[in-house]
């Protein structure tokens, strides 16, 4: 295998990718679950109006994303267990290119499942527009790049598939119901609400729930990116140091206060959003919007 870093994580995302299309499991999880939970939020949901399409399209294109942070994680775990990875050493490769490949393999396997949940809510279930498929797209990429760096931590700080799996429950169970990606952000009480803002999850959701009803602004559009793109950033980074090839290298307990580190910049941001921004404000205003057409107008970017 070349030595070039771009050759290596090529190389080995090409190899990610034929494994995980040979797997009939990933196939239903990633393809036919996700529509299974789409047409199911519909019917229970939407009370027969088609407004209410998009927005239970943005929550299942979340779903869809943070999939990476389990799949990843436990599929890294079993392939160190396995002793995969200790091949992979053999070639002259670094954490990074391993790491990396993980990330855009599982991006590449992403995109066909958006593309269509997408489509079958605009052909089969009627959707009315589009949304803002510019912001969905953007959101999508880097919210994909990010929740997988976040399962790559918990793949390099545990030891074992069992705690791999009870971390992956707890820290799961808040993206899935803390941040409105399967029950609406704006029917918790207002506390919630607020904690809500120091969580990864809130960020995608909130932003491809208002960019599929084409409620979001350029700025709140950027300011979800840079949180993402922060957090994906430092998650792969401290993946990458804490990466192991060998399952008999073990990490004590304390390594584990690395992974609290790829939350600093939604701490920052949650303050921010808690002190002096409106993002309640407006996913308040656009749940009201949907539930009521008379809804005043949304609070300005403008503080």
């Amino acid at each position: 295998m070349a030595s070039n870093p771009i050759t290596n994580t090529w190389t080995l995302t090409k190899i990610r990718v034929r494994l995980a299309m040979r797997n009939r499991t990933f196939l239903f999880f990633s393809l036919i679950m996700p529509l299974g939970f789409l047409f199911f939020f519909v019917l229970v949901f939407s009370k027969g109006s088609t407004g209410w399409i998009a927005y239970i399209l943005g929550a299942v294109l979340t779903l869809t994303v943070m999939g990476s942070f389990w799949g990843l994680s436990v599929q890294l775990v079993m392939f160190r267990e396995a002793g995969i990875l200790r091949r992979f050493r053999l070639a002259p490769l670094g954490a990074g290119p391993m790491l990396a490949s993980s990330i855009v393999a599982n991006y590449l396997l992403v995109v066909p499942s958006v593309i269509i949940e997408i489509l079958a809510c605009k052909w089969a279930l009627h959707m009315p527009g589009w949304g803002n498929l510019w912001a969905v797209f953007l959101l999508i990429t880097v919210g994909s790049a990010a929740f997988s760096a976040f399962g790559l931590i918990v793949a390099s700080v545990t030891n074992t598939m069992q705690e791999t799996q009870v971390i992956n429950q707890l820290i799961w169970t808040g993206f899935l119901f803390l941040s409105g990606a399967s029950v609406p952000l704006a029917i918790f009480p207002h506390w919630i609400q607020r904690a809500a803002l120091f969580m990864p999850a809130t960020y995608l959701a909130n932003g491809l729930e208002a960019a599929t009803t084409n409620a979001s602004t350029p700025t709140e559009v950027l300011t979800d990116f840079v949180a993402l793109t922060l957090g994906l950033l430092v998650a792969f980074e401290i993946s990458r140091r804490l990466f192991r090839w060998e399952p008999e290298a073990k990490f004590p307990n304390s390594a584990k206060l690395w992974a609290l580190a790829a939350l600093v910049p939604f701490v920052v941001f949650g303050i921010y959003e808690n002190v002096a921004g409106n993002r309640l404000e407006r996913i308040q205003h656009n749940f009201r919007s949907l539930s009521n057409r008379e809804a005043p107008p949304p609070p300005s970017d403008v503080h």
